[in-house]
Order: structure tokens, then sequence, then C-alpha cells
């Protein structure tokens, strides 16, 4: 999402994995259309929307799908307004559609329309996706400017950062944020405990998140692994 952190090399990536989340949508959509009124179906194709969304290297590709996926996802919610999905992938893709407009007022407002349908997943189900809503949380809270200008807030994200944490420490996404968080805040601390367990979860993360799925996640997680305990050594000069 537009207010997270963007990897330098992330064009590069997005080409490597584009053509897969290519044929995740289009069959997304494929299954959508024959089973209208089936959620899970609503759900795989709000998720093929927002993993191509956050693969696109143009902003016109990151809006016109994004759209897609805020649409899908406004259609499952009008029918189970208590869907957590629904929530948490509407969020998702108007932060797409947020970085797709920016930088614009009508990105920044945005912001908070993002902020209360994640909130929303969090009060119906904050354990989704790996407690993807309370992550997703934690990383507006941190990365959008502060009042007045916007709703950031580092008591509120640290909250939300250390309950992904908690209630999910085992995905390394949720350990990764923990890492960058404290070397962004100087917390030497946070950042090494995270570090460390990041070295402890990997091997059998690897193995329990496999596949073709998992590869653009695996590249962007290795690359931010690296880069983490490279800046804590300089940072803080101790060598893990």
């Amino acid at each position: 999402m537009w207010l997270f952190a963007v990897a330098a090399n992330a064009q590069t990536t997005n080409q490597a994995f584009a053509a897969h989340a290519q044929q995740a949508f289009t069959q997304a959509k494929k299954d959508l259309a024959g089973r209208k009124n089936d959620p899970a179906a609503a759900v795989q194709f709000c998720r093929a929307a927002y993993a191509l969304a956050e693969l696109s290297t143009n902003s016109e590709q990151r809006a016109t799908v994004a759209q897609a996926g805020i649409a899908a996802a406004q259609e499952l919610l009008a029918r189970d307004a208590k869907s957590a999905p629904g929530h948490y992938y509407l969020a998702m893709s108007l932060g797409e559609l947020a970085e797709a407009e920016a930088p614009s007022l009508h990105a920044y407002k945005l912001v908070k329309e993002i902020e209360r349908e994640f909130k929303s997943a969090a009060d119906l189900d904050v354990s989704y996706d790996s407690a993807g809503p309370a992550r997703c949380l934690g990383l507006l809270y941190r990365d959008a400017p502060g009042w007045p200008v916007s709703i950031g807030s580092k008591h509120k994200a640290r909250d939300w950062l250390d309950r992904a944490v908690a209630l999910a420490p085992d995905f390394p996404e949720n350990q990764l944020n923990q890492v960058e968080t404290g070397l962004r805040w100087r917390d030497a601390a946070a950042a090494e405990k995270a570090l460390n367990k990041l070295e402890a979860i990997w091997p059998e993360a690897q193995k329990r998140l496999s596949g073709e799925a998992w590869d653009s996640f695996w590249d962007d997680w290795t690359t931010r692994r690296a880069a983490g305990k490279a800046e804590f050594e300089k940072v803080f000069k101790r060598v893990l």
C-alpha cells in the first residue's frame, strides 16, 4: 500500500512475479462470474485483485485493478456486512487506489476510509490473514503523517504491530515489520528481538508457506531481512 515502505528493487521484482498474479486474477475473475453469490469466490477475487495491483508497475493498471477489487469487496459486504475478509480487502484495495492516485487530495482523504475498514475487519476477526487487520493498522499509523495532516500515531502503531506479533508470531511479515520499526525508531531491543525470532521461525515458515503463490513474498522477505540485519549492525555497531 502507498503509505508502506517500498523496496528499491520493486520494479524488477514486480516483473518477475506479475505473470503469475495476472493468471491468478484472470482465473479468480472467471470463478467469480460462475459463482456470483459464493463468498469464497468473492474473497478469492478480492485477494487476487490486491495481489495484482500491488505488483503493478504503472498507476493506470494499479488503479483499474484496485477499483475491481473495491467493487467486489463492496458487493460482498452488501450481502454480508459482517464479512471480515470483505472489510479487509476493501481496505487493501482502497490503499492500492490511493497509491495509484498519490500525490493527490483524494489519495489523502482515502486514509480515513482505509482506517475504518481495517478497524471493522479487526473487530470481526483480528486474526484473519495472520493478523492482517492488526498488522495493516499498525503500518498505517506508523507511516501516515501525524496530526493535523493525517492519522499517524507512534503509540497506535506500536500497539497494533505488537498485537499482530502476539497473534501470529510465526508469520515472517509480522516480525519484519518489528525489525523495520525498531530500526526506524532506533529501538535496538525491539529490532534485535524480531531479528532473532526471524532466525528461529524462518526454516519452518519456508516449509509451511511454500508454492508459487508465496514466491513473491519470500523474495521480498529475504531482501528485507538481509537489509534489516545489515542496518542493525551498522546503526547499533553489533554483529548478530
